[in-house]
């Protein structure tokens, strides 16, 4: 079995401020059954005109058999300013994959979040649905995934809503050489009962290798939601770039 440990040193904040998580980033590729992992932990702190804390942990487990795949992550952001909370975002999400063929695998997974920038005191979700594999070519992957899930969201104004959502993706992994790999995800959720009630969410990835170990990542996440809460801008963005270490035995 092969494991990876990612430790991402100038990433503290992009998979806690994503409304929609992307799990595509992390399914660690590996060729043999068992246990693989990721672990990252950040911790900065500022003093000028105003003292800011900056905290972000994240943690990643993987267990693969012959046709199952049991992945559970968890991430957790929090930036303080003179004590008072400018981010405070937290997911957990577990998935269970099923492959019924070559082409097939059924998905289900349960998901827990806050995020306090897009006033989400807490989001959960529980869906299930089909992932499509649409190419052989290790090299170049595509995927589409269509689940359904019923979502309960707890507002920071405390209104409560429930509903169903339609969750649709397209999902591809680009690795022409070794030294470069591009990975992309776009999501679709409109909810059942009203179709102008939707989100739309695109993730990439471009990580570009320096050395064996050390690697160059640019992040661009882009999510829009058609009805936000008051208060919360439609169209929401983040660009970020740093460096990652990678080892494995």
């Amino acid at each position: 079995m092969k494991n990876t440990l990612l430790i991402a040193l100038l990433f503290c904040f992009v998979e806690g401020q994503a409304q929609i998580l992307n799990v595509e980033n992390f399914r660690i590729k590996t060729d043999t059954v068992g246990w693989a992992g990721q672990l990252g932990l950040n911790f900065s702190l500022t003093k000028n005109t105003k003292s800011l804390t900056a905290i972000s942990s994240n943690v990643h487990i993987q267990y693969k058999s012959l046709k199952s795949l049991y992945l559970i992550y968890g991430n957790y952001s929090l930036l303080l300013s003179d004590k008072e909370n400018l981010i405070d975002n937290s997911v957990f999400h577990f998935r269970y994959n099923y492959q019924l063929s070559k082409t097939y695998i059924w998905e289900l997974f349960v998901q827990g979040q806050k995020n306090s920038i897009s006033k989400i005191d807490f989001r959960g979700l529980v869906g299930t649905g089909v992932r499509i594999k649409l190419s052989e070519n290790e090299k170049y992957k595509y995927f589409l995934g269509s689940t359904v899930m019923f979502e309960h969201e707890i507002q920071t104004d405390r209104m409560v809503y429930d509903l169903w959502r339609w969750s649709n993706y397209f999902s591809l992994s680009i690795n022409p050489k070794d030294n470069f790999s591009f990975v992309s995800t776009t999501y679709y959720q409109p909810a059942f009962e009203n179709f102008g009630d939707y989100r739309i969410s695109s993730q990439n990835n471009l990580i570009t290798k320096i050395t064996k170990s050390f690697a160059f990542n640019t992040g661009f996440n882009l999510n829009y939601d058609n009805r936000p809460i008051t208060g919360v801008p439609k169209l929401q963005y983040h660009l970020v770039s740093g460096i990652v270490y990678n080892f494995s035995k």
